[in-house]
């Protein structure tokens, strides 16, 4: 299996690139229509996939760590 850790630990792990990156991918998709480019609606869509393909790794989603349980349990309502 490929070690992805390295890599991504150069990655911010604030979200705000991460959304910066999308809005500005949204941003140049709607020029790109409004001029009729259509390679520059590509780079907008390239701009927000690689935005929301990286936001998880940011947020810490698939990261190896369990979390804890919880004690809310299906009949833990009725125990009151």
């Amino acid at each position: 299996m490929l070690d992805l850790l390295p890599p991504l630990a150069a990655l911010p792990h604030s979200l705000g690139p991460y959304i910066t990156l999308v809005l500005v991918g949204f941003g140049v998709g709607i020029l790109g229509h409004l001029t009729k480019i259509r390679w520059l609606v590509g780079v907008g869509i390239a701009l927000i996939v690689v935005g929301a393909l990286l936001l998880p790794f940011a947020a810490g989603v698939p990261s190896g760590e369990k979390a804890p349980p919880t004690n809310e349990g299906f009949g833990s309502e009725l125990s009151e």
